[in-house]
């Protein structure tokens, strides 16, 4: 790495206030743990021995309930020419605005293997990885977003029931006025930034849904 320029690692979505949250989780994720999985007794919440936090606890069985964030795997396609394919959302949220393709890695795939079906499934694109653009968390909708830049092998930009619309967008023509959530527009930033420094100043830091 003696050569190649550091760039500073940016932990974004560690600003966002954590409102609604309760027992250190999102509300709305909360309210959707009441029994225990094993054994279906009413959870507990409080001191847990050889924890650091406290934690939901089945009484009955002496299961430790984790409410863990899930992992959305993206890619950032790019064309031969240097154009970035975006999608426009088909489903809410944020029906109608562009955002990266992606979705939730499914529990017998790699990320990469997960971010390569997303792609195909939402845009009809064959894509190869070939890096990660960045890692981004966003603490209110319990996930951890990865971008991978990625090149394309095959398929066809096609509409689908997840987009409404595929295109490709020059780096300097990228809508972010349009770009569905922060964590979008923060990887679309960060490819700017890595492909074309000289674009880079005066990006936008949230997305208009910001998710």
């Amino acid at each position: 790495m003696s050569g190649r320029p550091r760039r500073r690692l940016v932990d974004h979505g560690s600003d966002d206030e954590l409102l609604g949250f309760v027992d250190g989780a999102p509300a709305w994720l909360t309210a959707t743990v009441n029994f225990c999985s094993r054994c279906g007794t009413r959870l507990s919440f409080g001191r847990v021995d050889g924890e650091h936090r406290h934690r939901a606890t089945c009484a009955a069985c002496g299961f430790i309930h984790y409410v863990n964030p899930r992992l959305v795997v993206t890619t950032i396609p790019v064309t031969d020419d240097g154009r970035v394919m975006l999608l426009r959302r088909g489903i809410e949220p944020a029906l109608g605005a562009w955002a990266q393709p992606g979705g939730f890695l499914e529990a017998d795939e790699s990320a990469i293997q997960g971010s390569v079906r997303e792609t195909r499934e939402e845009t009809g694109l064959i894509v190869e990885p070939v890096g990660i653009v960045g890692l981004y968390s966003k603490p209110q909708a319990a996930i951890v977003v990865v971008a991978f830049e990625s090149r394309i092998v095959g398929g066809t930009p096609s509409v689908t029931p997840e987009a409404l619309e595929v295109r490709p967008f020059a780096p300097d023509a990228i809508p972010w006025s349009e770009i569905a959530f922060d964590t979008s527009v923060w990887a679309l930033a960060d490819w700017i930034r890595m492909a074309h420094p000289h674009l880079a100043g005066g990006l936008p830091q949230r997305g208009w849904h910001h998710g």
